[in-house]
């Protein structure tokens, strides 16, 4: 069992950063791939980033150039770090994990966490 904590949302203003964390219970860490979620009030579910648990990277097309998914295995955590936000950027993020990262990327990863709200104001 794992268990996820994202912490680090908040309010921002448009054109500001934000990095999210998220520290993952158990003993294996370093063998799942990670991946970052967003729902915005009326949209859908989207991907934001994703990383393999070698530290190959996907990015969604609309946060590229401005997010930067990485993690710390000795400290079994996963971060987000985003800047020059929008307002679109707004939405609950949540941290996920797999053993496989096609299941991350595709929506359908074994563990969530429970979510951290972003909001930017514009």
């Amino acid at each position: 069992q794992v268990q996820l904590v994202e912490s680090g949302g908040g309010l921002v203003q448009a054109g500001g950063s934000l990095r999210l964390s998220c520290a993952a219970s158990g003993s294996i860490f370093s063998a799942y791939a990670m991946g970052w979620y967003r729902q915005a009030p009326g949209k859908q579910r989207e991907l934001v980033a994703a990383i393999t648990s070698g530290g190959i990277t996907n990015y969604a097309d609309s946060v590229k150039g401005r997010c930067t998914i990485s993690r710390d295995n000795a400290k079994n955590t996963v971060y987000l770090q985003m800047n020059n936000l929008k307002s679109e950027d707004t939405a609950v993020y949540y941290c996920t994990a797999d053993g496989a990262m096609l299941r991350v990327l595709r929506g359908i990863p074994a563990y969530w966490g429970q979510g951290t709200q972003v909001t930017v104001s514009s």
